[in-house]
């Protein structure tokens, strides 16, 4: 009966402790990372749903692309409005710029430009205009119309939506995408995805690149 008596003791103070010391130490550094990724997506998303109601655009869903998290990690997100949560999650290519096309060396840190023949990404809003053939993946793309002064080049420098053979369908971390010259570029399977979101809609869908 002691034994008893202590085992019930030590499981009841193993109850409360664990758990006191949890509250003591504080969520841990991933948590906190993703409850940073969280907030902020939300925030983007209530942005965006703002902008899409004043401004004509598709109010079904947007696209968010958060260009601070990891290259080889999902980043490019399909945010439906009328559910309130990410429906779809992809990988997605940004500029190398002086670095070798094709390869990852920025996967952790790329940097932006709207300056011609830079072949970096640009931040901001995109109004996502017309289909049309491409010569990558699956052979159709988006022209991309910058509405923002840090992607107003965007169209002149044929920064499009489209596919790429070399993109994974799945996340490659720690490897990062290959990077290309700045367009926003996708798998083959998830274009195919995506292309059929876009094209059911009749208003231009809003396509958001920021970090």
């Amino acid at each position: 009966m002691k034994v008893l008596t202590t085992s019930i003791a030590i499981i009841i103070s193993t109850c409360i402790i664990i758990p006191l010391l949890a509250c003591m130490i504080g969520p841990s550094k991933s948590e906190i990372e993703f409850n940073g990724k969280a907030d902020k997506l939300i925030s983007k998303a209530t942005e965006a749903r703002m902008y899409c109601n004043q401004n004509y655009f598709n109010e079904e869903f947007c696209i968010l692309i958060d260009m601070s998290i990891h290259s080889g990690k999902n980043r490019f997100r399909v945010y439906n409005f009328k559910q309130n949560k990410v429906t779809h999650s992809y990988l997605v290519s940004h500029g190398c710029g002086d670095n070798q096309w094709t390869n990852d060396q920025t996967k952790h840190s790329p940097e932006f430009s709207n300056v011609e023949d830079s072949h970096l990404s640009s931040l901001g809003k995109y109004k996502i205009a017309k289909r049309g053939w491409s010569n990558w993946g699956v052979h159709a793309k988006y022209w991309l119309h910058g509405l923002e002064e840090s992607n107003s080049n965007a169209y002149k420098r044929w920064v499009v939506f489209h596919s790429w053979d070399m993109i994974s369908d799945e996340p490659t971390y720690p490897a990062g995408t290959p990077e290309g010259w700045g367009c926003p570029a996708v798998s083959n399977e998830s274009f195919k995805e995506i292309d059929k979101l876009i094209k059911s809609q009749t208003k231009p869908t809003l396509m958001w690149i920021y970090k």
